[in-house]
């Protein structure tokens, strides 16, 4: 399957600390894991590709250090000490409104990425960048629950009740990140996941204490292993990641995907941090990603949607993909931007970030 990228931090660091060096550029790319088509199993190598285009084109040699993140939070951290220096980072729309609001984005030359014209209107202008001013879109999706049929009984595989059902204690996965894991209480009960009102975070506090107890891990990355191998049955995550697991999956197990009817719809983006050393060879590789080799070539390893012309009308793309990711990814749910407006997460002020992060603390404590 698909290579895991492990670098030492001495390793990290040494490299995030370099720019230049003669005729050499050096460019910081971090990305969530399994976020990019690699190379392995003979897949189209983004990274590599991109550096021979850019010594075929511009004639100098570049070189791209690509590191990843488990979480938005994770990345959020690194970024906003100003211990590191990137200058391509993939966060998710939420953290994107965050960090612009901070000042922890620079404004994007859209003169050096003409491939932005391939992006669906339907993507631009939303909440987290309604100006257009500092991300492209990368990828969306929503989230679901994927469980093994092979344990779960099809009668409960409904709602998000699935993730608080006794009958599989000890097979139930959590998200390990705050948002996402108050995002299934809130949904489950019905809440707005953008409130202010204390109490009703408060509820969905005592929603995820109740469910504790049936947990057997909270994850991010982890949940790959644990449900393609049968040692977990139940999850909520990315719907793309589900075909991973998919292709993944031991004898004896038998994934499967569905959507709650309220959950999150949510759009990753390409920006470039404050923190950036080579600002025009940063937009240069956001235009290189939105180009067709390698635009098609990340949708079908990651199995994501994309909101990239250039790749959803492509035949060979749909045909590859074949009918039940296009339903699961394309699903036929009305406007997306109306069901994005209505229930993806915003941004949350300093004292509601706060509040949420130490109640997420006492979740995991208990």
């Amino acid at each position: 399957m698909k290579k895991w990228i492990v670098l030492c931090a001495a390793a990290v660091l040494t490299m995030l600390c370099l720019s230049s060096c003669g005729d050499s550029l050096t460019l910081n790319v971090y990305n969530w894991g399994e976020y990019i088509s690699d190379g392995s199993e003979g897949t189209f190598d983004t990274v590599r590709e991109f550096e021979k285009w850019y010594k075929e084109t511009y004639g100098q040699k570049v070189r791209v250090n690509y590191t990843t993140f488990a979480s938005n939070e994770d990345m959020y951290s690194k970024i906003s000490s100003g211990a590191v220096s990137y200058d391509v980072i993939i966060p998710s729309d939420y953290m994107i409104a965050r960090m612009a609001s901070e000042g922890l984005l620079m404004e994007l030359n859209f003169e050096n990425i003409p491939n932005y014209q391939y992006i669906d209107d339907t993507f631009k202008g939303l909440y987290y960048d309604p100006e257009n001013k500092y991300t492209v879109p990368y990828a969306y999706g929503i989230v679901g629950v994927i469980y093994d049929a092979n344990v779960v009984a099809e009668a409960d595989a409904k709602g998000w009740d699935l993730l608080w059902n006794p009958k599989y204690s000890g097979k139930i996965l959590q998200f390990n990140n705050s948002r996402d894991a108050f995002g299934t209480a809130m949904y489950k009960l019905g809440l707005d996941v953008n409130t202010t009102d204390k109490a009703e975070w408060q509820r969905a506090y005592d929603e995820l204490l109740t469910q504790r107890p049936l947990v057997y891990s909270y994850v991010m990355d982890e949940i790959y292993n644990m449900m393609e191998s049968g040692e977990a049955a139940v999850g909520a995550y990315y719907a793309g990641d589900y075909f991973t697991m998919l292709d993944a999956q031991a004898e004896g197990v038998d994934l499967k995907f569905y959507y709650p009817e309220k959950t999150n719809f949510y759009v990753d983006a390409m920006c470039i941090p404050n923190c950036a050393q080579n600002k025009e060879l940063a937009e240069i590789f956001i235009n290189y990603m939105l180009s067709e080799e390698p635009a098609i070539a990340n949708a079908e390893y990651t199995y994501y949607a994309s909101p990239n012309s250039i790749v959803y009308e492509n035949e060979t793309y749909i045909n590859d993909m074949g009918e039940e990711a296009m339903a699961i990814l394309y699903p036929d749910m009305g406007s997306f931007a109306d069901l994005y407006n209505k229930y993806a997460y915003r941004n949350l002020d300093t004292e509601m970030l706060g509040h949420l992060n130490t109640l997420w603390e006492n979740v995991k404590i208990n």
